[in-house]
């Protein structure tokens, strides 16, 4: 569904990703893992179009995105949740779920008909759609931008750190609801700093360091390699 060739990203004359590449299949999850500082938020701006390439290439379902607008990228169906709070607070929920369903235009049947959809899969943000989106708690607001990136209907979906700041039972929620959206064949990319839950969820994972990959395997293999999770994470945190 997604392969990511051999890119090289720079912000100004600062080089930050190094010939990244990797590969996403349908309904796939697939867990990218680093230090602060690794590069893993590029990759997922990259992929998104928000940065520029300074070389590779990025094609979505056999079709070359590179250089595509982040429009463009989100209208094919590669939608990203950032990090942190990616709601609207000044708005309400409602407002929140009717911007992530831009994408249908003046269709509004349609729009709709995905909101009601995700409500389904969100039952506690129904009875809070006229709430101020900066009113909810942070759990609440996570499930907000989860649900909103949902509304377009994503083929890949690209989430930077789900778990940040939320309590276990939450996250346990969201990944209930992420689990049965892959179930119907959302691919989904997911960087996370907490190590154990991304390799719990993940078929795949990758590592990185300074900007590469320094390597991936099954993520159940991964899960007991200690002596790989110590080359990266605490070499770095030495170097650093």
């Amino acid at each position: 569904m997604l392969r990511v060739e051999g890119v090289d990203v720079s912000y100004g004359p600062i080089q930050v990703l190094f010939d990244v590449s990797i590969e996403v299949g349908e309904g796939e999850i697939v867990a990218l893992l680093g230090t602060n500082g690794a590069g893993k938020t590029t990759v997922l701006r990259a992929i998104s179009g928000i940065v520029g390439l300074t070389s590779g290439r990025i094609s979505f379902q056999d079709t070359d995105i590179t250089g595509a607008s982040p429009r463009q990228i989100v209208e094919a169906g590669l939608i990203q949740l950032p990090g942190g709070r990616g709601v609207f607070p000044g708005m309400s929920v409602r407002e929140n779920l009717e911007v992530g369903g831009y994408v249908y235009g003046r269709d509004h049947a349609r729009r709709r008909a995905a909101i009601k959809a995700v409500l389904e899969e969100f039952p506690a943000l129904g009875d809070r759609l006229d709430q101020q989106a900066g009113t909810l708690s942070g759990g609440q607001q996570q499930m907000l931008s989860l649900a909103k990136s949902m509304v377009p209907e994503p083929k890949l979906l690209l989430i930077d750190e789900l778990s940040l700041g939320l309590a276990p039972v939450i996250v346990e929620q969201l990944l209930g609801t992420l689990r049965r959206y892959v179930e119907r064949g959302v691919s989904v990319v997911v960087v996370e700093q907490h190590v154990d839950l991304a390799l719990s969820i993940a078929q795949r994972a990758y590592f990185m360091e300074r900007g590469s990959i320094r390597f991936d395997g099954p993520a159940e293999e991964l899960h007991g390699r200690d002596d790989l999770l110590r080359a990266v994470f605490l070499a770095t945190a030495t170097d650093g």
